[in-house]
């Protein structure tokens, strides 16, 4: 009985996609993109650290009559480990050159260089900050003190050794592919623009490769993504912590979408689900998805909230109460991310003297 046949897709002019599968994940798969160039082929991310995810791209590029020796270069949407997992592999494997942007490439280097007890104390405080319960914060204090934890993810990954330039076509001989920066999921994330004709003749611009940025029927998400070593908490924060913050990554992704909406591709390549053709009204659908629910967390907070309350009340994919550990640190962090949109945009203020801080509409 023959063995099934490596899931890949033939996308034409040159580029193909191979499912590589996420352990035990709901995503199922990362759409590991194929580019021929005149100077050998290019992968756009690589996927999971895992071995069957490792066999699986092998086999894929195999099926392609393309070798992993012969890679010749890596492009990176964004720093997540199933996306930048097996990089270090494929570096190991074929020498290729490896680019991201310089945003996630810092990400990466912290995460090499970090103790997981600084990040576990980082992560302690500031979930208290945010009113977490002492419940939820019991397991990551035990961890911190025992010394014993898993490894962080993208731990291996391979640090890149080039940057990928927004706005500038990569050097890739006999292609022309423009990066476009669309941060928001992560703060390096790049998406790349083939500025080709659609090997199909479809009417737009070219193909859009967009990572995670842009999925025909999921909206990413919208983190906080800080470096404990420039103000790991040790205590709660003041109440002007959200309205002081630098960042804006909510902000950031709805500038972003607004970006990648008037290249008008074509078709988009996503990392996720499959490809589509109709980008504009996507965008238009997850641009109203926010402000829809920016709308709804301004009527919860009517009644004071700390980032942890309204992270409960919020609508998930599922009740609060069903949602995983891990998966409630994420919605917490997204919560957060809603808070610095609505007090940026003057819609939500600090309480003053409320500890752990609360937020009330304004």
């Amino acid at each position: 009985m023959g063995t099934a046949a490596p899931p890949t897709l033939d996308h034409g002019g040159g580029v193909w996609s191979i499912k590589v599968p996420i352990p035990d994940n709901p995503l199922g798969h990362t759409l590991v993109h194929l580019l021929d160039t005149d100077r050998g082929p290019v992968l756009i991310d690589t996927g999971w650290d895992d071995p069957a995810s490792w066999d699986t791209l092998v086999s894929g590029l195999a099926s392609l009559d393309v070798r992993i020796e012969d890679i010749h270069g890596v492009l990176i949407t964004h720093h997540h480990p199933d996306h930048h997992g097996l990089s270090g592999q494929v570096r190991e494997a074929s020498g290729a050159w490896i680019a991201m942007h310089a945003a996630d490439a810092e990400v990466v280097r912290r995460t090499r260089s970090a103790e997981p007890g600084v990040w576990l104390t980082y992560l302690t405080a500031k979930l208290a900050a945010a009113g977490a319960p002492p419940g939820h914060l019991a397991p990551l204090v035990a961890a911190r003190d025992s010394g014993r934890m898993r490894t962080l993810p993208g731990l291996h990954a391979a640090l890149p050794d080039r940057e990928i330039t927004p706005g500038e076509l990569l050097p890739l001989p006999g292609r022309t592919l423009r990066a476009i920066w669309t941060p928001g999921h992560t703060p390096g994330h790049v998406c790349l623009h083939l500025e080709e004709a659609h090997p199909a003749n479809l009417p737009g611009h070219g193909r859009l490769f967009s990572g995670d940025h842009l999925l025909p029927g999921i909206t990413p998400h919208i983190g906080l993504y800080e470096d404990p070593d420039d103000a790991t908490p040790t205590d709660p924060p003041p109440s002007s912590q959200l309205r002081s913050s630098r960042g804006d990554p909510l902000g950031d992704y709805l500038s972003s979408l607004e970006r990648i909406a008037r290249l008008d591709a074509a078709e988009v390549l996503p990392a996720h689900q499959h490809a589509f053709t109709t980008p504009r009204a996507r965008v238009a659908e997850l641009l109203a998805h926010h402000e829809d629910r920016l709308a709804d967390l301004r009527t919860l907070l009517a009644t004071p909230l700390t980032p942890w309350q309204l992270a409960e009340r919020m609508e998930w994919n599922r009740p609060w109460d069903q949602i995983p550990y891990g998966s409630r640190n994420i919605a917490v962090s997204e919560a957060e991310a809603h808070l610095r949109r609505l007090v940026k945009l003057g819609h939500a203020e600090a309480v003053p003297g409320t500890d752990p801080v609360t937020y009330t509409a304004r």
